[in-house]
């Protein structure tokens, strides 16, 4: 079922939305788009149980699941996301949103549905051993888990740094400093196994008083060197690709893993 008209509205007025699915170059509206109707598709069979979206941005995805999960929370690392969230959704009771830490206080297992979205490329990889521990510990042992990270690597790698770059020209928000490789890190991710064949650069900056966030941009990410930590604390039932997943990863933009906690 779409979302109402009501949350369409509500939608729209978040701040990725914008840029993501009402805004920027068509192929990036393609892509975003198909992202958030795999994230639906997958946690359909789930609908009724908690969800939890680590790492929920301004919140659109909780808002085109509230008709399967009435019963949600995001966590965002952001307390302007957080703070915007919680008025922008205030018609939504049953949506709740708070700062990662404060999932430290839930029972184990509490979360029939965990989904985990675009966050889990930019954590260095003391913040990821922080993320994927509290999943594990919030997700029901017979609940569902969901990862979605970007393909950064093979032929989708060129094709998106030559899109990144034509967004870059024409001014769209959020490419105007985008990361480049140089030729023989190009090469290197080419086809980069399972391993991580660059040294990631980190970033830093002041997000809050008192508080330095670090993060990795996407360069030198290997969608499939997360997918074999990931299977340490977890079972991968199945991997996924979008858009065009019938392809196996090759035109595709995203990779998904539906897991289980062991």
């Amino acid at each position: 079922m779409p979302p109402t008209l009501p949350q369409t509205e509500l939608i729209r007025t978040g701040e990725y939305a914008r840029k993501q699915l009402f805004g920027g170059p068509s192929l990036l509206r393609w892509s975003h788009g198909s992202r958030f109707r795999m994230g639906v598709e997958v946690v359909r069979p789930y609908a009724g149980r908690r969800l939890l979206d680590y790492g929920c941005g301004d919140g659109t995805y909780l808002a085109l699941v509230n008709d399967l999960f009435p019963d949600a929370v995001g966590a965002e690392i952001d307390p302007r996301l957080v703070e915007a969230g919680t008025e922008r959704f205030a018609s939504l009771p049953g949506v709740r949103f708070v700062d990662p830490r404060e999932l430290d206080a839930e029972p184990d297992g509490s979360f029939g549905v965990v989904v985990c979205m675009e966050v889990l490329e930019h954590c260095p990889d003391d913040q990821a051993h922080v993320v994927l521990s509290r999943i594990h510990r919030l997700a029901a042992p017979d609940g569902l888990v969901v990862i979605s990270v970007p393909i950064e690597t093979g032929p989708v790698l060129v094709a998106k740094q030559l899109a990144r770059a034509l967004a870059g020209r024409r001014g769209v928000s959020g490419y105007e400093h985008r990361e480049t490789y140089g030729f023989g890190e190009l090469v290197r991710m080419i086809a980069p196994g399972d391993g991580t064949p660059l040294e990631r650069p980190v970033y830093s900056a002041v997000t809050a008083p008192g508080v330095v966030s670090r993060w990795h941009g996407h360069k030198g990410f290997n969608w499939r060197a997360l997918r074999r930590r990931v299977r340490e604390r977890f079972t991968v039932h199945e991997t996924r690709f979008s858009p065009l997943g019938f392809l196996g990863g090759v035109a595709s933009s995203q990779a998904w893993l539906l897991c289980s906690p062991r």
